[in-house]
């Protein structure tokens, strides 16, 4: 890897690398339900446990239950936003 290397890198079409991510995972899912993500998850937990082996904290425990009932908070708003229509 060399400096033009990065450049071209830091230059790339992140919208369309984006996309193909998304596009990718979908027919993951199409063509095999869920085990692909669930390994896909299995393996990052993995490498986290190995780089910080006390992965997650409390810390990261807590931020992320917030995350998720802040998210449940604004799923339960656009339900009854579009209930009352």
């Amino acid at each position: 890897m060399n400096a033009d290397d990065l450049r071209r890198f830091a230059r790339r079409d992140w919208l369309a690398a984006a996309h193909h991510k998304i596009e990718y995972w979908v027919e993951q899912y199409r063509q095999h339900g869920p085990a692909p993500a669930r390994t896909a998850s299995t393996a990052l937990l993995l490498h986290m446990r190995a780089v910080q082996p006390d992965y997650p904290s409390a810390s990261d425990r807590a931020g992320d239950l917030a995350n998720h009932l802040q998210l449940r908070d604004r799923l339960d708003r656009a339900t009854r936003a579009l209930a009352g229509r």
